[in-house]
């Protein structure tokens, strides 16, 4: 709840410092450290739907549309 009373600028920045640290890890092909990471990804970017008033349901309604308009090979 800290984060979320330190408003939507701050969440955001945190997301963008946490997808820096996935892509430093991906780089190094560290797979724990790849979880770790992502998992820290996802929990920020979940705070920062929250405090921006963005259900995750519309996110997820959004990845599957695209998923429908994707041809199949």
């Amino acid at each position: 709840t800290r984060l979320l009373d330190e408003g939507a600028a701050a969440v955001a920045q945190k997301v963008g410092e946490e997808a820096v640290e996935v892509v430093v890890a991906a780089l190094a092909q560290d797979g724990p450290r790849i979880t770790a990471e992502a998992a820290d990804l996802l929990y920020h970017l979940l705070v920062l739907l929250e405090a921006r008033g963005v259900p995750v349901e519309t996110v997820w309604r959004e990845l599957e549309s695209r998923e429908k308009r994707i041809p199949a090979v």
